[in-house]
């Protein structure tokens, strides 16, 4: 996944805005606007960075003429102690960006390490991790990028990607026959059905309605073992319903094909960085 640059310099502009209306009243009545100075971004634990190039481009937006030189890429392991990047500008600039930019680094990294991890526990099983629309307003583009930063897979971006029939579309509607014949004489080519299923009924009914993207809702271990055993690679199986990284090794080794969390975006924990001034 690669992020669009107007749509980048779009949320860093909201969030500068948010945190600064006119003026920093601590740093504009205090800091000579003729101060430079040196800084830099230190990790402060272990993990997978993300969104450096973001952080980055906010004291851009704030003065072209800062110097940065990076150390680390995005996707890049670090480790506590590492210097991820350093900074050489107006100290006015520096302090203004700061909150911002450790924002931007911290959260994505946070989502791209809590990534890696449930990665590194499906290892070895057919599994991919992916990730849901479970996002922050305005900030989908930024969290689901730092997921495949983590190593993981993207859902849908967004309602219009694929049709996804869930339980309330079945029951407000009627049966998961009809509600694909019906979806299949409307739909454009290019996008594809996928159905929630909550037990051996329905996933029979998806499969025989010739449904090839079945989603296993909230099932149990044992069932989604089932479910593999009856599609039998006809049908590619996801896995969803308050899946953690405490139990998604158990999850993959039932042999679904795709674990998706939301906990990838909505439990993420920020990751521990800071910017200090040399």
């Amino acid at each position: 996944m690669k992020l669009l640059q107007f749509q980048i310099d779009e949320i860093i502009k909201t969030a500068l805005n948010e945190d600064m209306n006119y003026i920093d009243i601590t740093t504009d009545l205090l800091i000579d606007e003729n101060s430079v100075s040196r800084a830099f971004f230190l990790s402060k634990a272990d993990g997978v960075l993300a969104g450096l190039d973001i952080a980055c481009r906010v004291t851009e937006l704030l003065d072209n003429a800062v110097e940065i030189k990076k150390h680390f890429k995005d996707g890049d392991i670090i480790k506590n102690g590492d210097i991820i990047a350093e900074f050489g500008g107006k100290t006015a600039t520096l302090l203004k960006a700061e909150r911002t930019s450790l924002n931007i680094l911290q959260h994505m990294s946070g989502i791209a390490s809590y990534t890696a991890k449930c990665v590194a526990e499906t290892s070895g099983t057919n599994a991919r991790i992916a990730d849901t629309r479970k996002t922050l307003p305005g900030l989908r583009a930024l969290q689901k990028y730092a997921v495949v930063c983590g190593g993981g897979f993207n859902h849908r971006y967004n309602l219009s990607d694929a049709a996804l029939v869930k339980n309330n579309h079945i029951d407000a509607y009627g049966s998961i026959t009809e509600v694909v014949k019906i979806l299949r004489s409307k739909i454009g080519h290019m996008a594809n059905i996928e159905v929630e299923v909550r037990d051996f009924a329905e996933l029979r009914e998806a499969f025989e309605a010739g449904v090839k993207f079945i989603m296993l809702d909230n099932m149990s271990l044992s069932d989604m073992a089932e479910a593999v055993k009856i599609t039998d690679g006809r049908a590619l199986l996801e896995a969803s319903g308050n899946i953690t990284l405490e139990k998604v090794r158990a999850v993959a080794e039932t042999g679904v094909d795709i674990i998706s969390m939301g906990a990838l975006t909505h439990d993420v924990t920020a990751f521990d960085l800071s910017l200090r001034f040399k």
